[in-house]
């Protein structure tokens, strides 16, 4: 059987790209930054609340201040008998407090429930612009790249960005409006104090970019090495029956082990790294507040300061270091954020298919005949190795053609390139004189209906992965191609009939039972040109005559193109292509090649010599 398919990744090594490379930090966060602009109005509120609840928040000390201050001036009366405590104020005062508080609270909720939907939503518009993209790129991508990486991308790699936006969107507009606020309520209690305060940031930020320099790299390995391991996962877990039959499950073992290893590496660096800046930060955080406390009781003994205020400016310098250390979490989540996104949008940067703007009308593509011509085809999956060699070949309506040749000749890729799976080195492909670079993609394809050696069903019905050929196709017309396609019995037998459904392996049919669906699938759809890739291969010989009866049917009238695993199955085509290297070696129908006594009677003659296989 033909397997043209061109290069794929090896298995276990998806996508291998990038991981010596360093992040486009900037860029990266950047692109995603993009992806908020239309939420501004939102993040206006959410920058709105967060300023509102953190200056509640910030201003609370200082009041509080101004109990302490008459707390210590009542006690001071009460010891010399000269007044007592004012409960009325200080009482007052705690209202005031409660109540700014409870605002704080009450902003700081509604910012947070704005933010996580606002997380939510880019996460929902990062999945649908690369559902999209997916539509969009040359199936040569998903030859080159394991689905296993992909399917990471779309998943860890977009929930780390929601996740991270969620935390950390409304944590940094706190903090820096923290930072901003103490600074300012400091320097009204005493410059002294906060130039002291102050002096710990540098130092702070010296280690935080340190840590941040030496980290980079490894959240970008980390998320390369997570869609590595789970390509391997993905690759070992649909292909585990092949894995046993060949007794492959240490290999398997043995590869997993070396990605899995390789992400633990990463992992842990990127971590520890991490895991430094809150411990770093914190003690040049407790230098800062130990001078502090010995420059506070200097200025009280100088009677320069009030108690409330030393108490004020305490609580201020805590919680100064607080967003500070916020900042450095921040910039941690960042980092991984930046090497998801990064990852994300390298995706939606690939490069998709052109679509130039089509010239030929629905009417005419309602009344394609069917005719169609190879002129001077040459193609290669890599431009400096041409596997298909000036292809030229006419096909008149209606007519069956087969293909044949051993594997490597470059059957399946003249359909793939008759659908435009691929675009050309050079010549033409026409369909009723209409070149199909004219046709829009979707319009051409929907000229052809396709088997293919590899039965395709998704989770669902019965009935639904029918229909997926016809989405408004009746059910009087689907069970009309089950018919044809002999599979209408098989389907009626089960308990629920065509409403039975199948599991996302489809592993509760058998494989011969599958293709007789796909068929049956594509007899429904009622093609133009109808295309059979090695479409009976994994049939039965019995069922094989019931399909190749329906079949005959279903191709009168209807150009179609037969790529034979069974020599036996296409005596009757009109002309039979025999192909080798990517060229056509021999051409006529079945009594004339047999005739000519060249490759094709050896191969049809090898088929009964070895009990009728390939």
């Amino acid at each position: 059987m033909s397997n043209n398919k061109g290069p794929r990744m090896s298995m276990g090594h998806p996508g291998r790209h990038g991981n010596e490379k360093a992040k486009d930090f900037k860029g990266s966060i950047g692109k995603l930054l993009a992806f908020l602009k239309p939420y501004h109005l939102k993040l206006i509120f959410v920058i709105i609340f967060a300023v509102g609840g953190t200056v509640f928040t910030i201003i609370g000390p200082k009041i509080l201040a101004l109990a302490t201050d008459e707390l210590s001036i009542g006690i001071m009366a009460k010891l010399t008998n000269t007044g007592g405590i004012n409960f009325n104020y200080i009482t007052k005062i705690l209202l005031i407090l409660v109540c700014l508080y409870l605002l704080s609270l009450l902003l700081n909720y509604i910012q947070g429930w704005i933010v996580s939907g606002i997380s939510q939503q880019v996460a929902y518009d990062l999945r649908k612009t690369i559902s999209h993209k997916m539509n969009c790129l040359p199936l040569s991508y998903f030859h080159e790249h394991s689905s296993g990486d992909i399917l990471s991308r779309v998943t860890n790699d977009i929930d780390t960005i929601a996740q991270s936006l969620n935390q950390s969107l409304s944590q940094m507009i706190s903090a820096i409006v923290t930072v901003v606020g103490i600074f300012i309520m400091m320097l009204t209690i005493s410059w002294q104090m906060t130039l002291i305060a102050v002096c710990v940031l540098p130092v702070s930020m010296i280690f935080i970019s340190l840590v941040m320099k030496n980290s980079q790299k490894y959240f970008q390995q980390q998320q390369n090495s997570l869609g590595e391991v789970n390509g391997h996962i993905e690759e070992m877990y649909s292909g585990h029956q092949v894995v046993k039959a060949f007794n492959g499950e240490e290999k398997a073992v043995e590869e997993f082990v070396l990605l899995n290893d390789k992400l633990y590496e990463s992992a842990w660096k990127s971590q520890f790294f991490s895991g430094l800046m809150q411990p770093l930060s914190g003690f040049v955080g407790n230098v800062g507040y130990v001078g502090v406390c010995l420059v506070g009781g200097i200025l009280a003994g100088g009677s320069m300061i009030s108690i409330g205020d030393i108490q004020a400016f305490i609580q201020y310098v805590r919680q100064f270091n607080q967003p500070i250390t916020q900042m450095a979490q921040i910039m941690n989540l960042l980092q991984s954020t930046a090497a998801a996104a990064e990852r994300v949008f390298e995706f939606l940067d690939e490069e998709e298919i052109e679509e130039e703007k089509p010239t030929v009308t629905k009417e005419t593509v309602d009344h394609i005949e069917g005719n169609v011509t190879f002129a001077d085809v040459r193609f290669g999956y890599e431009p400096d190795k041409i596997i298909i060699n000036d292809f030229n070949l006419h096909v008149h309506a209606g007519q069956k053609v087969a293909i044949v040749g051993p594997t490597g000749a470059g059957k399946t890729t003249i359909v793939k390139l008759l659908m435009r799976f691929y675009e050309l080195n050079a010549g033409s492909i026409l369909i009723d004189g209409i070149d199909i670079t004219e046709f829009s993609r979707a319009d051409l394809r929907s000229l052809f209906g396709m088997v293919l050696q590899d039965a395709w069903l998704f989770n669902g019905t019965i009935r639904e992965n029918l229909k997926y050929g016809k989405l408004d196709a009746t059910d009087e017309e689907v069970e009309v191609a089950c018919k044809s396609a002999y599979v209408d019995h098989f389907v009626r037998t089960l308990e629920h009939g065509y409403e039975t459904e199948l599991n996302e392996e489809t592993s509760n049919i058998s494989q011969g039972q599958k293709q007789l669906l796909t068929i049956a699938r594509a007899f429904l759809a009622d093609p133009k040109i109808l295309i059979l890739d090695e479409a009976t291969s994994s049939v039965d010989t019995r069922t094989e005559v019931l399909i190749q009866k329906g079949m005959e049917k279903l191709m009168e009238g209807r150009t179609s193109f037969v790529i034979a695993h069974r020599l036996s199955t296409i005596r009757d085509a009109n002309t039979i292509i025999v192909m080798k290297d990517g060229d056509i070696i021999e051409l006529g129908n079945h009594d004339e090649l047999i005739a000519q006594n060249g490759f094709y009677a050896e191969l049809y003659q090898s088929q009964f010599e070895t009990g009728g296989i390939e």
